[in-house]
């Protein structure tokens, strides 16, 4: 069945965000108990590593990373928005937005990036295994 509704999603959907209500676990942001600047800094240099992403705009006072990112296959081109802020606990919360700017499904890719995004700061924060 969960594989069903994901299929579903990837046919009728075309944007991927966190938030604390998400059925997709994928899409559930992270809160760290790190300072801002490190997650900051570690979120800038994921996004920077990230092969077919280009940077267009990044503020720390606002906490937001814009993103282009070219898919390889046809070269569309998709929004990104990775946000750094702090929490009631003044922790340091990140979420993110991907959005497809054609069709009406995204075959998944969305979920898939925002997924490999954290897979990859919770490596560079925490030390866990990327991939």
């Amino acid at each position: 069945m969960r594989l069903l509704r994901r299929a579903w999603r990837g046919l009728t959907r075309n944007v991927a965000e966190t938030g604390p209500d998400a059925d997709d676990p994928r899409l559930v942001g992270r809160t760290y108990a790190i300072p801002f600047e490190r997650v900051w800094q570690a979120a800038l240099a994921v996004a920077r590593r990230k092969r077919l992403w280009r940077i267009v705009e990044h503020d720390d006072q606002d906490g937001l990373i814009r993103i282009e990112a070219t898919t390889p296959v046809f070269r569309f081109v998709d929004d990104v928005v990775v946000r750094v802020t702090l929490d009631e606990n003044a922790q340091t919360r990140v979420d993110m937005r991907s959005a497809s700017r054609r069709g009406i499904g995204d075959l998944g890719k969305n979920p898939r990036r925002v997924a490999r995004f954290f897979r990859a700061l919770d490596g560079a924060l925490l030390g866990r295994h990327r991939r």
